[in-house]
């Protein structure tokens, strides 16, 4: 039994009402451990499982006696109050409509607070053990606890037997100077953190009362939460109603218990929810955001829905291609966001290369696209592209960023190497998980097998399990390295179980420069940072590797992570790729899959997932599904009532394009290729030649991130340090300006007497056809004919000063084509 809020409950169950809107109570079923206790009853109007008004307050609430004898009493605000051992009904009236809620008593003695379920979470939620107080690294006022509770036993030791048992007075309990200093009884640094009449005081009071007891290894374990409503939605045009959230945790006993007063809440999207710390939710705009929830180390989520105050137009709903829109329109019809038309053809033909291939198309693949009457050449254009020898340098590229392929940790020959593997990978279509267990479980030279280089690269164990996780489950478990982690359910226990998994990757010198060889060994573990022993190897949320078992651990992990089951792994993938060609991650970060950071679509993401595998994790399958859709081909331009939404796909998300692809297209378009014919230092202080990139070579061919250029570093290329996704950035900055403006890398090509300007020159091409190769070129549409006019006359005013202001203006023109937003930007 609990000794906060005891109730325990059944698993949830509805009792239908008939009505436009259903009544449904919180609990389902109160069962009270014995007399006194309480259960608050929690009481709302429901449409399609989504939570539309809370109506606790406003319902009328009655007890019946049942046939074994009063049980309950419970007053006008839903408070059930067991008065003697029993059973009875509690009536819920709110208009024509009536619920039934049994009430069970039994006859249990008083419990005492559970000092890792009960005085830890109180510690946490008024702060006591946060990283700004006592959880410090070097604590506060000479007291020093766990971050969050996540050491139970240490800190029980800190509270009553530390400084000569000081904190806690077990004679007069209400004298101890942990009580004291929370009521500020006493001066204390941290201010008041609760009073003498609030719960936590005496749920504090009783467990010194009981003698203080500390954490026992058969205190039931904290399962999971459940959170009431699961979903709430904010009905269009009516008030912005507020919703009580309440929280039950559930125990490895079976026993559960209101844990609303102790839980963390937070909102996702302050701007369309906000949740004070008692857990009432205010709608305060539109959109959709997670409420989040926290107990222990478990963590829940909530949705709610806030329409957008749009009339949607009658008659044909959005378009759809196949199951990515039926899900995408679903939630822009629940929100009322209206799609924006179909892309054009030009917006098409542009867009589908920059993100498949990093290449513009070519004047000549534009005029011969927009003039093709084929209903179906949109999809033979994506098949053509996916299968285009561009495709495989651009995703190389981006497969090699993640892996972290650089001579800043690897030398040359392995750099190669490494880069090789994954080249060949993405030639061949390889599926997903063989990609994922070739790396994994890569053994021999790292010279003949370059997937080996991972190893090289994540040399500390804690390294290569934290970079695993987010390379290949797409989340980040390093802040449970040192305790559990915050944001998410993960402990330092597993993390510990997690990282054992890797302790036994030997690496040893081959006989060849820069040649490593990886092996599998037989003994070695990775020791527990604080306990100081081995966890058994287990996979996040799977079950420990037999101690007996002959199976290699990296053997045992692969199998697991690339089991069909797994709900992390094809889900890590398409959120990478759904990035890619839609702008924004369905979890975004694109690397940041937790629990609180749910999608913002969860029934495509599992949709596209469960698509992924059943097609043998084919990355190119899951691509085309994405590309043939209606929502990647869509208009970026906003409608007046979706130009809010940048998060459900109404319409094409603007994005500037990589450094890699505008230099390349700089190349291509000006017909001057780009010299990479230096190395910075790992130390990022010097340069020095290298004589590995031909002439021609194309920055997304590039493989080590140390190439030498001004231009990727200002542009945010990623550095290949850390995997995170955030070592790219697409932000704009001046030094971006600067290099457009002044810098050498697009004007010295234009003005080189080899470039696009001088053959143009030299061919007497005329205005029109400049000014029409330029813009099909560059922008994969012809000018408009204001634009012609404008550009016409430009170029018809600086040659009449001759052949060198004729070039100069041509130069100009082209460079003010190469510099827009329309040119740096898919859209």
């Amino acid at each position: 039994m609990r000794f906060l809020l005891p109730a325990l409950a059944s698993l949830l169950c509805l009792s239908p009402v008939a009505s436009a809107a259903d009544l449904r109570v919180f609990p389902s079923e109160v069962v009270l451990g014995g007399p006194n206790r309480t259960q608050q009853l929690f009481v709302i109007e429901e449409e399609g499982a989504r939570a539309v008004r809370d109506v606790t307050a406003l319902v009328r609430y009655a007890s019946t006696q049942a046939p074994i004898g009063s049980a309950v009493k419970v007053d006008a605000k839903g408070l059930v109050t067991a008065v003697s051992g029993g059973e009875s009904i509690v009536t819920i009236t709110y208009g024509d409509r009536r619920v039934n809620v049994t009430c069970k008593v039994g006859a249990d003695a008083p419990s005492t607070p559970n000092f890792r379920n009960h005085i830890i979470p109180i510690l946490t939620r008024t702060g006591c053990n946060a990283g700004a107080c006592h959880g410090a690294l070097a604590g506060k006022g000479g007291m020093k606890l766990s971050l969050r509770g996540y050491d139970p036993e240490t800190d029980w030791f800190v509270l009553t037997r530390q400084a000569l048992a000081r904190r806690v007075d077990l004679t007069k309990p209400a004298d101890s100077l942990l009580l004291k200093k929370a009521v500020r009884g006493v001066p204390h640094s941290g201010g008041e953190r609760f009073t003498e009449e609030s719960v936590h005081y005496k749920t504090l009071l009783a467990w010194l009362q009981a003698g203080a007891p500390g954490p026992k290894p058969t205190d039931a374990e904290l399962e999971r939460l459940e959170v009431f409503p699961p979903a709430i939605l904010v009905k269009p045009g009516g008030p912005k109603i507020n919703f009580q959230v309440r929280v039950r945790a559930i125990y490895s006993d079976g026993a559960s218990e209101d844990v609303t007063n102790l839980a963390r809440f937070g909102s996702s999207e302050e701007l369309v929810a906000r949740v004070a710390e008692d857990g009432l939710v205010t709608p305060v705009g539109n959109g959709e955001a997670a409420v989040t929830v926290g107990f222990g180390t478990k963590v829940a989520t909530l949705t709610i829905t806030a329409p957008y105050p749009n009339e949607l137009k009658s008659g044909a709903p959005a378009k759809q291609n196949n199951f990515v829109d039926e899900h995408v329109n679903q939630k822009l019809q629940l929100l009322r966001l209206p799609a924006s038309e179909p892309c054009t053809d030009a917006e098409f033909i542009r867009r589908v290369y920059l993100d498949s291939c990093g290449i513009l198309p070519t004047a000549d693949e534009v005029a011969a696209f927009l003039k093709d009457t084929d209903a179906k050449k949109r999809a033979k254009l994506i098949d053509k592209l996916l299968d285009h020898p561009a495709f495989v340098d651009y995703w190389t590229h981006k497969w090699s960023d993640l892996l972290l392929v650089s001579t800043r940790k690897l030398p040359q020959p392995a750099m190669w190497a490494f880069y090789r593997s994954v080249r060949q990978s993405v030639a061949d279509n390889k599926p997903w998980d063989k990609f994922a267990r070739d790396v994994l479980t890569a053994s021999g030279s790292s010279l003949t097998n370059g997937g080996g280089n991972y190893f090289v690269l994540h040399k500390d164990v804690s390294a290569l399990a934290e970079s695993t996780s987010i390379t290949f489950l797409g989340t980040s478990i390093g802040c449970a390295k040192c305790h559990n982690h915050p944001l998410e359910k993960w402990t330092q226990d597993q993390y510990w179980a997690f990282a054992n998994l890797f302790a036994r990757v030997g690496l040893k010198n081959g006989d060849r420069g820069g040649e490593v060889l990886v092996q599998s060994q037989t003994e070695g573990d990775a020791l527990h940072l604080r306990k100081g022993v081995a966890m058994s190897p287990t996979p996040l949320d799977g079950k420990p590797l037999p101690a007996d078992s002959p199976v290699a651990r990296r053997t045992y992990f692969t199998d697991w992570l690339t089991a069909p089951t797994n709900p992390y792994f094809a889900k890590s993938l398409v959120n990478r790729v759904w990035k890619n060609y839609m702008g924004r991650g369905l979890v975004e970060a694109e690397d940041d899959l937790r629990e609180t950071n749910p999608p913002s679509n969860a029934a495509l993401f599992t949709a596209l997932a469960d698509d992924f595998v059943k097609n043998k994790y084919d990355v190119k399958h899951l691509m085309r599904t994405i590309l043939n859709s209606a929502a990647y081909q869509r208009s970026s331009k906003p409608l007046k009532e979706n130009a809010a939404d940048d998060r459900f796909y109404s319409r094409y998300l603007v994005r500037r394009l990589p450094g890699e692809v505008i230099l390349d297209a700089y190349s291509d378009l000006t017909g001057v290729a780009t010299p990479f014919d230096k190395i910075t230092s790992a130390a990022g202080d010097a340069t020095s030649p290298i004589g590995s990139y031909p002439r021609g070579t194309r920055a997304v061919q590039v493989p080590d991130s140390l190439a030498t250029s001004q231009f990727l570093d200002a542009f945010g290329r990623a550095e290949r340090v850390q995997t995170c996704a955030c070592e790219r950035t697409s932000d704009a900055s001046v030094t971006q300006a600067l290099h457009l403006n002044n810098g050498y890398t697009l004007n010295d090509k234009l003005r080189d007497p080899n470039s696009v300007v001088a053959k143009w020159i030299a061919e007497k091409l005329k205005d029109e056809e400049i000014v029409d190769r330029v813009f099909l070129a560059g922008l994969s549409r012809k000018p408009t004919e204001a634009e012609q006019k404008k550009f016409l006359d430009i170029l018809a005013d600086g040659s009449k000063d001759g052949a060198q202001s004729r070039r100069e203006t041509i130069e100009d023109f082209v460079w003010a084509v190469l510099t827009g937003r329309e040119f740096l930007f898919n859209h």
